[in-house]
């Protein structure tokens, strides 16, 4: 079997530049026919990538690489270069060593693969309802795996484990009746962002109520772990949260073509021959899962689910959400966070606080870019 590279020009464009008053084309009008795309083909099996978002996640994951290696030397024991190359190469058996790999190196994966699976997961709601606002912290779907966790730890007492199993069950229970209550005939965006903020807002009561009850101690201890925390994070929850996130992120692939004809709308996704109403449950449910194995593991971590679709979107210019680039926006805007998070503040922080000030920005921003595209 072989394999080739083609390039070629999608024809889903629009025209930019309209013509003039004569029906002509005005001088140095621009007509833009499509995104250029790369097409890799194998056999019978074929992939197409838009050029510029290759480019796009290419230079992002050079920033990757490099605040990876940053968060890997920097800290009260410093580490320099030379060093650093050293004990990732396995020769230097020294205390360097188990500062790297055994104290850094498990955050700064935790930090990429949770920003990647929240980045996708927003992705995943945004492309569903078509709408920017679309995040699973602001309709919800985070709030309720934070109760799933709160009501293991406070009420059960529960380790890592049933505290994961708990937020993965909260979550998809605030899905289904989030879904079920804006379900009629259909689920329209506008009906599932309302009811997704109205759901997170009695949650919201519900969890304050539940740390209100709860033991000073333990109460404490979820608050600050609620705060959303890359603290204390180990081998094994970094592994596990890994080969979670890997698995759904698969899945996702296999749901990329639906989710891209949905975001034309449903008559359009019907006529294409897509099964709307299972194909959007079954994204809703794995995007669901990517944020409750986020949340297990670290805490409810707001803002890069909603932030990360939308920064991808405006660089790669695509015209839809697509899920690669905002996967790969936040690990870039989570790893960054906690960078800053651990070393540029007087006090260290949680990482939810640093992306809870970036994201409001953010959010302050969108608003008023959206009011002003208002008649």
């Amino acid at each position: 079997m072989s394999s080739d590279t083609v390039t070629r020009v999608s024809t889903s464009g629009t025209a930019i530049e309209p013509p003039g008053a004569d029906g002509a084309l005005v001088s140095g009008a621009r007509v833009e026919f499509g995104t250029r795309q790369t097409q890799w083909r194998r056999g019978r099996f074929s992939v197409r990538f838009p050029v510029r978002a290759l480019l796009v996640c290419a230079a992002l994951g050079v920033l990757l690489g490099i605040g990876a290696l940053v968060g890997l030397a920097v800290g009260s024991y410093a580490i320099d270069i030379g060093q650093l190359f050293s004990v990732l190469g396995g020769a230097d058996q020294t205390f360097a060593r188990t500062v790297v790999l055994e104290w850094r190196a498990p955050r700064v994966l935790a930090a990429v693969v949770f920003g990647a699976a929240l980045g996708a997961s927003g992705g995943v709601f945004q492309a569903l309802t078509r709408n920017p606002l679309a995040s699973p912290d602001v309709i919800g779907f985070a709030t309720g795996s934070y109760t799933g966790a709160i009501i293991v730890i406070i009420v059960l007492g529960g380790g890592y484990t049933q505290v994961a199993s708990g937020a993965l069950v909260g979550g998809i229970a605030t899905a289904a009746v989030v879904y079920l209550l804006a379900y009629r005939g259909g689920i329209t965006g506008f009906r599932f962002i309302i009811v997704g903020i109205g759901v997170s807002a009695m949650l919201t009561a519900v969890n304050t109520w539940l740390l209100l009850r709860a033991e000073l101690e333990v109460a404490m201890s979820a608050a600050v772990w609620g705060a959303g925390s890359l603290n204390g994070i180990t081998w094994e929850q970094a592994g596990v949260a890994t080969c979670v996130v890997i698995v759904l992120v698969l899945v996702i692939g296999l749901l990329a073509r639906p989710m891209q004809q949905l975001q034309l709308g449903d008559d359009a996704a019907k006529a294409l021959g897509i099964r709307v109403e299972p194909s959007r449950l079954g994204l809703i449910i794995v995007g669901v899962a990517l944020t409750a194995a986020v949340t297990a593991a670290a805490g409810p971590i707001s803002f890069v689910a909603l932030a990360a679709p939308q920064i991808a979107r405006r660089l790669t210019r695509t015209p839809g959400i697509t899920l690669w680039p905002a996967a790969v926006v936040g690990a870039v805007l989570l790893l960054a966070s906690d960078l800053v998070a651990q070393h540029a503040l007087p006090q260290p922080l949680p990482v939810g606080v640093v992306t809870v000030v970036i994201g409001g920005t953010y959010l302050i921003w969108l608003l008023i870019h959206e009011i002003r595209k208002l008649p």
